[in-house]
């Protein structure tokens, strides 16, 4: 019977220089919920979840062949912090926040008082 010799490597030398980052369960969860709710309402047609160096995307279109009309982007934080939760419609920023809750908060109707004259 032949030995065979093992050879011990190190991970690091196999992981991608690229941080990747994904959304979690409950963050996928919430960002379905308020797409379906802007869907029913026939203002959402389409979205899409995309992973670049660092970040988490998902983004929202009114039209399929359009650029997206707001992105929810996760944005990997320097070490030992949580991570960065952005809303972005083309290259501006409408909301940066600790946790996506707050940042979707930004979607939420206001609501204005309305008085009858009468």
């Amino acid at each position: 019977m032949r030995r065979q010799s093992a050879t011990v490597l190190a991970l690091a030398d196999y992981r991608t220089k690229h941080r990747v980052l994904y959304f979690t369960r409950q963050e996928l969860n919430q960002l379905l919920s308020l797409y379906s709710r802007h869907v029913a309402r026939g203002v959402w047609r389409d979205y899409a979840i995309d992973h670049q160096d660092g970040m988490a995307l998902f983004s929202v279109f009114r039209h399929t062949h359009e650029a997206p009309a707001y992105s929810i982007i996760k944005a990997a934080a320097a070490q030992g912090r949580s991570a960065e939760f952005i809303v972005q419609s083309g290259r501006q920023r409408l909301r940066v926040s600790q946790s996506l809750a707050e940042a979707l908060q930004y979607f939420q109707t206001r609501l204005s008082l309305v008085l009858a004259e009468g």
